[in-house]
């Protein structure tokens, strides 16, 4: 038996897939885990955990998303401004009137992990809340969840 280990050429930029997920009507956190498994690439079977190995995820009708229950009104997106007594906290109802691909971006970055490689697979990323997309030239294959 040995253990496959991934070389550069494997990594390279031109050997990464393309795929346009179109998220209307799907629920947040099921296409979330979907999209986050696509970027850290263990879809592969030559999946290598200390490597970027995933592929470029494009994600339509992200306004479009569901959420069960009374998440709608009662789900919460905190950030601190950095002065004492800044803590925000957003609903989600509004955080999708004014930044629609927020909630989908901020569900995604917290299935990657949390270092310098999963910011990197968090740039292969790219949400838009409508249905139309700036990547046609890459030719993404449909992804259906």
């Amino acid at each position: 038996m040995g253990t496959y280990v991934a070389k550069a050429a494997d990594l390279a930029a031109s050997n990464k897939k393309w795929y346009l997920i179109d998220a209307k009507g799907k629920t947040l956190g099921r296409l979330s885990t979907e999209v986050a498994k696509i970027l850290m690439g263990k879809h592969k079977p030559e999946y290598t955990p200390n490597q970027d190995m995933g592929d470029f995820v494009i994600v339509i009708n992200a306004d479009k998303v569901v959420l069960t229950g009374n998440k709608v009104n009662e789900k919460l997106y905190r950030h601190h401004t950095g002065y004492p007594g800044g803590l925000k906290e957003v609903t989600y109802k509004d955080m999708v009137v004014r930044h629609p691909i927020l909630p989908v971006e901020e569900a995604v970055r917290g299935m990657l992990p949390k270092n310098a490689l999963g910011r990197q697979m968090f740039r292969k990323l790219k949400v838009y809340a409508g249905a139309e997309h700036e990547h046609q030239a890459q030719k993404p294959e449909v992804y259906e969840i």
